[in-house]
C-alpha cells in the first residue's frame, strides 16, 4: 500500500515548483509595464515640448510611443503624464524625492574635492536643463490657464525649493558659504542659486543664443563663483 505521508510530503514542494514560474510571470510582467510607461513618458516629454500641453493628445503620445490611446489612459491623465514626464526627463526616473535624495544627488554629494563636487552638480544641472528647457515652457505655459496643472506646479517648485535650500546646506558644510551665514542670507542664495541654473537660463543661453553646452556649464561656474562664494 503507498505510504500517504510520502505524498503528503511531496504535495507542499509541488506548490512551490508551480509557484515559481507565476512568480517570474508576475515579476516579467511588472518589469514590462515599467518599461511601457517609461516609453509613454518619454513620448509625452517630446510631445509636450514640441506642440505644447494643449496641443498634444493623449492619441498623439500613443502614436509616438507605439502603443494604444488605452494604454496611454491606464497610465493616467494628461496632466499626471506631463508631471512624470517631467520628473523622469530631469532626474531619470519618476518620484516625488528631491535630487538631493536620489542616487544621482548622493552620488555627486559622495565627492570628496570640492571643485569636483561643483563640476558634477553642474554639468547634472545644465544637462538635465538641456533635456526639460522645453518641456519647461509647456509646463509653465499649461499652468497659467489649467488649475491641475498649476497644482502639480505649485508641488513641483516646493521640491525645487527644499532641493536648492539642500545645495547651500552642502555649501555650508563644505566651507564653501560660512557656517554663521543666517537663515535669511541661505534662503537668498538658494533663491539665487535656484534662478541661476534654471531651465530659462539654459533656454536663453544655448538655444537661443546659440551658446554650446561647454560654455554654458563654464558661465556657470563663473557666476556660481561671484553670485554665491563671493556674497
Amino acid at each position: 500500500m503507498p505510504d500517504s505521508r510520502s505524498s503528503a510530503v511531496r504535495r507542499p514542494g509541488a506548490r512551490a515548483a508551480s509557484a515559481a514560474p507565476r512568480s517570474y510571470t508576475s515579476a516579467l510582467r511588472a518589469e514590462q509595464a515599467a518599461n511601457t510607461r517609461q516609453r509613454i513618458l518619454d513620448a509625452a516629454a517630446s510631445c509636450f515640448a514640441a506642440s505644447g500641453y494643449a496641443g498634444t493628445s493623449l492619441a498623439d503620445i500613443a502614436a509616438a510611443a507605439g502603443v494604444s490611446v488605452e494604454t496611454v489612459k491606464l497610465n493616467g491623465p494628461k496632466r499626471e503624464l506631463l508631471m512624470g514626464a517631467f520628473e523622469q526627463a530631469f532626474s531619470g526616473s519618476e518620484g516625488r524625492e528631491t535630487i538631493a535624495e536620489r542616487e544621482v544627488g548622493r552620488d555627486i554629494r559622495s565627492r570628496v574635492d570640492d571643485e569636483e563636487f561643483l563640476r558634477g552638480y553642474l554639468h547634472f544641472v545644465a544637462e538635465a536643463n538641456r533635456r526639460t528647457s522645453g518641456l519647461w515652457a509647456s509646463f509653465l505655459s499649461a499652468a497659467s490657464s489649467d488649475p491641475l496643472v498649476k497644482e502639480s506646479l505649485d508641488d513641483l517648485l516646493a521640491r525645487r525649493r527644499k532641493d536648492f535650500a539642500a545645495a547651500v546646506d552642502e555649501l555650508v558644510r563644505r566651507g564653501l558659504v560660512a557656517a554663521d551665514t543666517p537663515p535669511k542670507r541661505r534662503a537668498e542664495l538658494a533663491a539665487a542659486l535656484s534662478f541661476l541654473v534654471s531651465p530659462e537660463s539654459h533656454q536663453q543661453l544655448v538655444e537661443q543664443s546659440g551658446w554650446s553646452m561647454k560654455r554654458y556649464e563654464e558661465w556657470l561656474r563663473e557666476v556660481l563663483g561671484r553670485v554665491i562664494f563671493t556674497a
